[in-house]
C-alpha cells in the first residue's frame, strides 16, 4: 500500500519539477531554426497542423514547441502518466492510448481534437519502436482528418543521450542546437490500406532525410 500513496506523490511532484528545469536549461541553448516558412504555424495562420518527429528527440521538442496547444498522443504505461503530466506543463493535452487496443482510443481522442481545431502530434516511431520507422498513426489521422503532417527535427554540437531503444537525446547547457522543418506532407482523404502504406513510407523517408540533414551539419550519421 505505500507504492500507491509514494506514486502519487511523484506524479504531482517530479513533472513540474522537470519542467522547471528544462525550461532553466534550454533556455542557456543557441537555437537557429531553419526552413521555418516550411511550417504552417497555427499560432499565426489558425488553421490546425500535425507535428511529426522521432522518438529520440521528444524531451527538446516539448521545449520548443511550447505553447502551441497541441494534443499530443502518449503511451497508456506508468511511465507515460509522467509523460503527459510533463506535457501538460508546457501547454499540450494529452491523448492517451489504451494497451488493449493498441492506440486506438489515443487516436480517436486525437480525432476529436482535430474536430476542435487543434493541433496534434505524434511519434512517428511510436513509444517502443523500432526507432526511425514509421507507424501508420499520423497517416491514418491525416487522411480522416484532412490536417498536413509536418516533418520536425534537431540536432546540437553537443548533447546527451539515455539508454534506452530510441538513445533519447538531451542538448547540454549552451549548446547550439539547429532545429529543421521539413516540407508538409498533404495526405489523400480516406485512404485504402495499401495508399496508408505508401505515405507511411513517404513520411518515413521524408523524416530520416530531414534526419540526416540535421546531423550531417555537425558530419554525424546521426545521434
Amino acid at each position: 500500500m505505500t507504492e500507491g500513496p509514494l506514486n502519487s506523490l511523484l506524479l504531482r511532484l517530479a513533472p513540474a519539477a522537470l519542467a522547471g528545469l528544462m525550461r532553466l536549461w534550454f533556455a542557456t541553448c543557441r537555437v537557429h531554426v531553419h526552413d521555418r516558412d516550411k511550417f504552417p504555424d497555427p499560432m499565426r495562420t489558425g488553421k490546425p497542423v500535425i507535428a511529426s518527429f522521432w522518438h529520440y528527440s521528444l524531451v527538446y521538442q516539448f521545449y520548443f514547441l511550447r505553447g502551441h496547444q497541441a494534443t499530443v498522443m502518449v503511451s497508456a504505461s506508468r511511465d507515460g502518466e509522467y509523460i503527459a503530466r510533463l506535457a501538460g506543463h508546457f501547454g499540450f493535452s494529452a491523448a492517451r492510448g489504451s494497451r488493449n487496443h493498441k492506440g486506438a482510443e489515443g487516436l480517436k481522442t486525437l480525432f476529436r481534437a482535430i474536430r476542435e481545431g487543434r493541433s496534434c502530434a505524434l511519434v512517428a516511431d511510436g513509444s517502443q519502436g523500432p526507432p526511425r520507422v514509421a507507424q501508420p498513426g499520423a497517416i491514418l489521422l491525416a487522411s480522416r482528418g484532412g490536417l498536413p503532417v509536418v516533418p520536425m527535427m534537431w540536432s546540437a554540437d553537443r548533447y546527451f543521450t539515455v539508454r534506452s531503444w530510441d538513445r533519447t537525446a538531451i542538448p547540454k547547457p549552451f549548446a547550439r542546437v539547429d532545429f529543421y522543418f521539413g516540407e508538409p506532407l498533404h495526405v489523400p482523404a480516406e485512404l485504402s490500406a495499401e495508399g496508408i502504406e505508401e505515405y507511411r513510407l513517404l513520411l518515413e523517408g521524408r523524416l530520416n532525410e530531414l534526419y540526416a540533414t540535421a546531423w550531417g551539419r555537425y558530419d554525424r550519421d546521426g545521434h
